[in-house]
């Protein structure tokens, strides 16, 4: 059950936010331990005894838990949402955000699955139109489009601000590990190194107007900072799959706002763990207040129009001819629809173009290694639609469902909210499971899936051909997706498999899968669905590392609405349904029956170690990412 402990943490009056907001200059680090530093952390708890049952009353309790607007959550939320407070008995951190802010309620006025650029492309506009402040924390970072975006919309925002006469205060975070780790987690960026080769920020003097403070984090030696997110003036957050890089995946993205950026933003300060110097400007002005006063009269939040279907902003985007908003030669927007009609624009057909051809297009942007298309042409009315308009009437229920960094190279810190949200509402679902990932190798997560199957449950998954598999292989790691694939495969009976749906990506523009060690075609969108009304996405994967160690940030919300709009988006922007389906073994085979080309088979664990060994020095010899 919810203990009165956890009770009484969520329905406290202060929360770091709330401190600072008194004094601003305190740093988060110290804050957390004022308010929760004499809570002992307990990292080896066993979930199967502390576990609650699906109960009536535990869903009541989680009731009692969240401020949750209009809406009243369905029990499967209140049941996961439960599941994922009782983490709190054992580390009040363990959410990564304070515990009254842990359950809330907003919208989502954009959604984003199309290519990693695209989503950068919303949020460097969302950079653009702030006015006070910025707080963009990520994992990997490297220069790519996407950073050249950031770096264009920062000297833009500076340009702006000086026209207002005023500064904008900008926050940025990444992963990078280092000898000094081992001293101190977070380490001062300074501006030699953030505009240097590497990371290529602007420099001081190209953003007069904005005072940028930026620090790096990695808890050695397996805490990894893995989420990835934005706040924008307190008013409105993106939550991302995807890091700062050039590649050729294809994410998922949704632009939050609401009281629900209230919780983002206490989770930015608490990562952050330093001082702020300056201050962020919006310390005392939350979201449920409306956040900072701007100047800018685009409506947000409540006052938004009503949502547009994709084959709306399919027509919108082929009818106007509009210039692409790229790097070096950006077009900002004054408000979301402006951008999604933008954005359809590009997809739409040039002169002599078809409706694959277009597609192909934009999923080479950023791709290492373009590729022309192998699929059957894409007909009016299945054109691909990056930007989904998922505004809903009223807020809907939304909790933080993330997990904090743990370096120990152990299995120890798996009872965090992220992992038993996951696992509750599989294990309480009661006609489907959907779930895409770039792995699903998890220990715990397999045996879920094959439980929800014995009990008649229709289980979906979509992964990427070959993602990561130089290091899933070695042992421990959980095994290639593959792998993973055919032990779910033969621990279910001939019954239960004709539920069980497993498919490898197959992008918009292509006819199969493309093993992602070819760097062509790959997919890392974090979404789960279940009973098409709860989704949790964000930044975590299905697997070893997301499970046990690394910083995620997931939201979980209730809302048949946007879970309808979320699948009819992840169908309409990848062929994998219709191409990517796994043999009746878990694996993917051409019309001949062979895998894949790329594909790893089953080494032992010896010949497993050697490879996944020389994979991920090859891996970290061409830079790649998490």
């Amino acid at each position: 059950m919810v203990s009165e402990n956890v009770l009484q943490l969520c329905q406290a009056t202060e929360t770091i936010s709330s401190v600072l907001a008194k004094d601003p200059t305190a740093a988060p680090g110290d804050v957390v331990k004022k308010l929760y530093g004499h809570h002992k952390k307990i990292f080896n708890r066993e979930p199967e005894k502390d576990r609650g049952t699906t109960s009536a009353q535990l869903q009541e309790q989680a009731l009692k838990c969240g401020r949750w607007g209009p809406t009243q959550p369905s029990p499967l939320f209140l049941q996961a949402y439960a599941d994922a407070l009782i983490c709190l008995d054992a580390d009040p951190m363990a959410g990564v955000v304070s515990p009254p802010l842990m359950g809330s309620h907003g919208t989502v006025p954009l959604t984003v699955i199309g290519p990693l650029a695209d989503i950068i492309r919303h949020c460097s506009n969302m950079i653009v139109r702030a006015e006070h402040e910025v707080f963009f924390i990520t994992c990997s970072w490297s220069p790519s489009v996407a950073q050249r975006l950031i770096k264009d919309a920062l000297i833009e925002l500076s340009r702006r601000a000086g026209e207002r006469g005023q500064r904008v205060v900008v926050k940025m975070m990444y992963d990078k590990a280092a000898a000094a780790n081992i001293i101190d987690a977070h380490q001062l960026v300074k501006p030699a190194a953030y505009s240097g080769e590497k990371i290529q920020h602007p420099k001081p003097e190209e953003i007069p107007n904005i005072d940028l403070e930026i620090i790096s984090l990695h808890k050695l030696v397996l805490g990894t900072l893995h989420a990835k997110f934005c706040v924008v003036d307190r008013k409105a957050a993106a939550i991302m799959s995807n890091n700062m890089e050039d590649n050729d995946n294809v994410e998922m993205m949704i632009h939050v706002e609401g009281p629900i950026v209230d919780s983002i933003y206490d989770t930015a300060l608490i990562t952050w763990n330093n001082h702020l110097n300056p201050p962020l400007p919006s310390h005392a002005t939350p979201a449920t207040e409306g956040g900072l006063p701007t100047s800018n009269q685009t409506p947000t939040y409540l006052d938004r129009g009503p949502a547009r279907e994709q084959h709306e902003i399919a027509a919108e985007g082929q009818a106007v001819r509009l210039p692409e908003h790229i790097p070096g030669d950006p077009h900002w927007d004054t408000d979301i629809n402006q951008e999604i009609t933008r954005m359809q624009s590009a997809y739409s057909m040039k002169p002599n173009e078809s409706h694959l051809q277009a597609a192909n297009r934009q999923l080479n942007l950023a791709c290492k290694h373009p590729i022309p298309p192998s699929g059957p042409e894409i007909h009016q009315g299945e054109e691909m639609t990056p930007y989904i308009s998922s505004m809903t009437a009223i807020p809907v229920p939304m909790a933080l469902v993330s997990r904090p960094p743990y370096g120990p190279p152990n299995m120890h810190n798996v009872y965090v909210p992220q992992n038993e949200a996951w696992l509750s509402c599989i294990r309480n679902a009661t006609r489907t499971v959907f779930i895409q990932t770039p792995d699903l190798n998890a220990a715990p997560l397999v045996p879920a899936l094959a439980a929800a199957l014995k009990r008649g449950i229709r289980v979906t998954y979509y992964i990427c051909f070959g993602y990561n598999d130089a290091g899933e292989i070695i042992p421990g790691q959980g095994g290639t997706n593959d792998q993973a694939a055919q032990a779910l495969v033969k621990s279910t009976t001939e019954e239960e498999r004709q539920l069980l749906h497993i498919c490898y990506y197959v992008g918009k523009d292509q006819d199969h899968p493309i093993h992602q060690s070819f760097k062509q075609r790959s997919c890392h969108i974090k979404l789960l669905i279940v009973d098409e009304h709860v989704g949790i996405q964000g930044s975590g994967n299905q697997d070893t590392q997301s499970w046990y160690h690394s910083q995620e940030l997931n939201v979980m919300l209730d809302s048949e609405e946007i879970c309808r709009k979320w699948r009819e988006g992840i169908e309409r922007n990848q062929n994998t349904e219709r191409f990517g389906v796994a043999a009746k073994d878990g694996v993917w085979r051409d019309g001949d029956g062979n895998p894949g080309a790329g594909y790893m088979g089953n080494p032992g664990k010896v010949e497993g170690l050697f490879k996944g060994v020389g994979g991920m020095l090859k891996k970290m010899r061409d830079k790649g990412g998490f």
